[in-house]
């Protein structure tokens, strides 16, 4: 099942309004009555080859995302770019929180860097890992998950750029359900998370 999303208004300041009303829609949804929603979560990879070992202390930040996938929604996106929700499903943490957990937790599976942590463990890294969300959602029209996160190596010291790229993956969905959609986004996260872990070095 899925709750479709409001509509934006035509009139002028729409696209403000429909901000706010989808902002809306994600901090009451599963305010009202009826069964609680199925709590799902995302896994990080294991078993992929241990990867040659690097002297590196990496910190892994929070990802930035847009506020739709700043939460504990199933997004569905259809081809005119209109978001709804599997009915049902939720989450079990915002998708950048368990993202960044789940990404630290690829590279100590991987064993390729002396040590990997996040900020509020305030370790003084040589790089910092930064990533963006760009989409995290099942595309309605080919039925597949997509996940689509940037990848930033900055310098510590230097606060420079060193390194960026887009990674991407697409996972077709068994069905468009609770189950279904974070099974295949769990899925195309993997195949991403294994992607950068490589990619850094």
């Amino acid at each position: 099942m899925i709750d479709k999303a409001p509509k934006k208004p035509s009139r002028a300041g729409g696209a403000a309004m429909s901000g706010l009303v989808l902002a809306a829609s994600l901090l009451l949804a599963g305010c009202g009555g009826g069964a609680a929603p199925t709590t799902f979560d995302l896994t990080a990879p294991s078993g992929f080859g241990r990867l040659s070992g690097s002297g590196a202390t990496l910190v892994v930040a929070r990802p930035t995302t847009v506020q739709a996938f700043d939460s504990d929604r199933v997004i569905v996106k259809d081809s005119s770019g209109a978001l709804s929700f599997v009915g049902g499903a939720q989450w079990a943490d915002t998708v950048p929180a368990l993202v960044q957990t789940r990404l630290i937790q690829t590279f100590e599976n991987a064993g390729r860097i002396a040590s990997v942590s996040s900020p509020d463990q305030r370790v003084t890294p040589t790089a910092q890992l930064l990533t963006d969300i760009r989409s995290f959602n099942i595309d309605a029209a080919s039925g597949a998950a997509v996940v689509e996160i940037t990848a930033k190596i900055v310098g510590d010291a230097s606060g420079k750029i060193q390194r960026a790229k887009l990674f991407t993956a697409r996972v077709p969905a068994g069905a468009i359900d609770g189950a279904g959609a974070t099974q295949a986004l769990n899925a195309a996260l993997s195949q991403v998370l294994i992607e950068i872990v490589r990619w850094a070095r």
